[in-house]
């Protein structure tokens, strides 16, 4: 239905959906270009807000590689092209008029990733890792790639081997600028969303799964782009349902029955397998320790498995995941307060997790923790989030789901006694939330970001609401010191 291969494209006109104010669609904007192809990027948002991507494609608009359409879609740039790329994040795109209108006229429409995938192919490259899930696949898929690297990577890399371990997918850049350079031993670790998952099973002949698959857990998400919690499901069974006998499949407790759908090994996550020092904190982190460890031993087999293990042990973690922002020390001898960016937490189980994993560690507990919560509105359940009220020091909400959730939690609380509902702050901002949170902060307690919620209603992205929060907190370190 969705994709035609096109191996040359050399004299061929494209249209690429979606430029990206994060710069989604410069990676393959530019490796179209190096194929010969002429391209038209068009974007719904205006010039102005798409500064920072135009710059890093100016040398081929200025060269007449690359046209802009800004501010708006036209359909006639869908059905007059060799080759539609679309944004694999553009929701229900089988629903999308656009899209609808390329594949009336038989024009091809495929995905950056569909391409890299069809790339790796073409140069033989077999030796491939896939992670997908509701929550933990980005901080699994940095683990494992760290492992990797560490082990068996490049020397001069941070590598003690030889081997090329690249990283990609929805965590990292494109992968088209590497495929030149890539061949049968190069491992590839790839983070797969959904929706990539989706357009992969759609566009590829014959299907594809990777050598070694790595499925976190399953939760309700992405409803919105969905439409429907089984579409949402089946696009994750797509990373398992084509592996052959003798691949791997690394499965979480929660979906170990996932097993029967496919023809790899399946091996089991076990949080107990991943034993010592771990740098992040949580249990969920160990699980996550423990399906790396399991991925890295199935796709390198003779790598040394101390040396797995003290990589894995040791990754210091992602940005905007539980991220320890600093602390601060209100009197000599006191408990400091602590502070947490959890941007990355965009769905309630992943915030119940972080939360779980602060209030873990020492000295701490529930009845420390201050929580910010909410945002963009999924369609997911976040009546989890609002019973948690009760058990904390503080909830304060923001964005589009805030007022949801505040009312949840004081409905939760109705009859319970009057400070529980005083912890209850329906703030609309992020600059809100820390400013009513601060004057309540008390010696040993913990103010940690973690939405549960997309960040969409009021940022680019979950880093920009990250790097905010960092800021807001940094500034007031600085002023009570």
């Amino acid at each position: 239905m969705y994709t035609v291969t096109m191996r040359d494209l050399s004299n061929a006109w494209v249209t690429v959906m979606g430029l990206g104010r994060f710069g989604g669609g410069i990676g393959v904007t530019r490796w179209l270009c190096e194929q010969g192809a002429d391209v038209l990027v068009t974007d719904k948002d205006p010039a102005e807000e798409l500064r920072e991507s135009i710059a890093q494609v100016q040398d081929l608009i200025s060269a007449g590689k690359v046209t802009l359409r800004l501010g708006e879609h036209n359909v006639s740039d869908f059905t007059t092209c060799d080759l539609v790329v679309a944004n694999a994040a553009v929701p229900k795109p089988w629903e999308n008029r656009f899209l609808r209108a390329a594949w009336a006229a038989k024009i091809p429409v495929t995905t950056e990733i569909t391409l890299a995938i069809e790339g790796l192919r073409a140069r033989g490259v077999t030796r491939t890792v896939g992670i997908t899930g509701s929550v933990g696949k980005s901080t699994t898929t940095a683990m494992i790639h760290h492992a990797l690297q560490s082990t068996i990577g490049t020397p001069g890399s941070a590598g003690a081997g030889g081997t090329q371990v690249l990283l990609g997918g929805n965590i990292g850049g494109s992968l088209l600028g590497e495929l030149s350079r890539v061949g049968p031993a190069t491992v590839v670790v790839l983070e797969l969303s959904s929706a990539m998952l989706h357009w992969l099973e759609e566009g590829l002949s014959p299907r594809w799964s990777p050598k070694v698959a790595v499925v976190t857990n399953i939760a309700p998400n992405h409803l919105d782009w969905h439409g429907a919690m089984d579409h949402y499901v089946a696009c994750k069974q797509h990373l398992i349902r084509h592996q052959a006998t003798g691949d791997v499949a690394v499965l979480g407790g929660v979906v170990a029955e996932w097993r029967t759908l496919t023809k790899a090994e399946a091996r089991i996550v076990d949080p107990a397998g991943f034993t010592g020092e771990l740098a992040l904190p949580g249990e969920h982190n160990r699980e996550n320790a423990a399906a790396a460890l399991l991925a890295c031993r199935a796709i390198a087999p003779d790598a040394d498995e101390a040396s797995l293990r003290r990589s894995i042990g040791s990754y210091p973690g992602l940005s905007h995941r539980l991220q320890r922002v600093g602390e601060l020390v209100s009197l000599p001898g006191t408990q400091p307060v602590r502070f947490y960016n959890d941007s990355k937490s965009t769905t309630p189980e992943s915030a119940l997790k972080g939360v779980q994993a602060i209030a873990g560690m020492p000295g701490c507990g529930l009845k420390r923790v201050h929580l910010i919560a909410g945002g963009y509105d999924k369609g997911a359940d976040l009546s989890a989030m609002a019973r948690l009220a009760g058990e904390l020091a503080g909830l304060y909400t923001i964005g589009a789901t805030g007022p949801s959730i505040a009312a949840q939690a004081r409905e939760h609380l109705r009859g319970h006694a009057q400070e529980h509902a005083q912890g209850i702050q329906e703030c609309g901002t992020l600059k809100e939330a820390v400013d009513r949170a601060w004057p309540r902060l008390r010696p040993g307690d913990v103010l940690v970001l973690s939405p549960g919620c997309a960040s969409w209603d009021q940022y680019v992205h979950f880093e920009a609401r990250g790097d905010e929060f960092v800021a807001l907190v940094r500034a007031r370190m600085d002023a009570h010191r």
